[in-house]
């Protein structure tokens, strides 16, 4: 790669990093979701100290709220990538950057590096609460779990963010993305479960759980850790790919 490239690579990353940064709606969705997130810890915690908490786990009480949380990464995703087109401004950045793929690619690398540390900040701070409510009474976890169990966590919100980005960059519009992705991570994906069990390992949430939650031998054709973040992987390389491509060939 030549130094020029490498030069408009880094220029357009570092657009759509300050773009990112300095788009409001980003940081009240982290900070929302920080918030929610360590009040639905706190229900959880207190009902495992009201119940059996000899019992519990400090990571499964932690880590309990994860299902909700997604709807943040939702959000964030597709605020991300549907905020440009709210008055026109995507028509500015691609007379600014008129590399589509490279911008689009970007835009999903920018949101990356935010999602990552944010993820984990959030999902530590609900074990880190658990930690500290239960410390007396929940089973001793050992570290190196903990540190698995936090990085799959971290790894499966930002996925979920990636994906949604894609999915906003394929409609453009912030509610319908919202109504397609809310609809099917909380209505259509617990539903298919019923109906699908032989394939619902295979959705993009329900493997990207096993990426934070330790295998269950009473649970048939149960993923490793690895296995989910794979089909995880899959489903969001899938959707940017193909957003990339429609983004290409379409007009503003």
């Amino acid at each position: 790669m030549s130094v020029s490239s490498r030069r408009k690579i880094t220029q357009i990353l570092g657009a759509e990093l300050d773009k990112l940064i300095t788009l409001p709606l980003i940081w009240f969705t982290i900070m929302g979701t920080f918030i929610i997130n360590l009040v639905l810890t706190g229900a959880f915690t207190s009902a495992g100290l009201q119940g059996a908490a000899g019992t519990q786990s400090i990571l499964n009480i932690g880590l309990a709220s994860m299902g909700y949380l997604q709807a943040g990464s939702i959000i964030l995703g597709i605020l991300a990538t549907c905020s440009e087109y709210t008055g026109g401004q995507i028509r500015t950045t691609l007379t600014t950057i008129p590399w589509r793929g490279f911008q689009l690619s970007a835009k999903h690398l920018a949101l990356a590096i935010i999602t990552i540390p944010v993820a984990f900040i959030i999902a530590a701070s609900g074990v880190l609460y658990a930690f500290i409510m239960m410390r007396d009474t929940a089973v001793v976890i050992e570290i190196d779990i903990m540190i698995k169990t936090l990085a799959g966590a971290t790894g499966y919100l930002t996925l979920t963010t990636l994906l949604s980005a894609a999915i906003g960059a394929l409609l453009r519009r912030t509610t319908p993305a919202l109504v397609v992705l809310l609809g099917y991570y909380f209505i259509v994906s617990p539903l298919l479960r019923d109906f699908l069990p032989s394939s619902k390992n295979y959705f993009p949430d329900t493997a990207g759980s096993y990426m934070y939650m330790p295998p269950s031998s009473d649970e048939i054709n149960v993923l490793t850790p690895m296995q989910g973040t794979g089909i995880s992987m899959l489903w969001t390389l899938i959707f940017i790919t193909v957003a990339i491509v429609f983004y290409r060939n379409r007009d503003a």
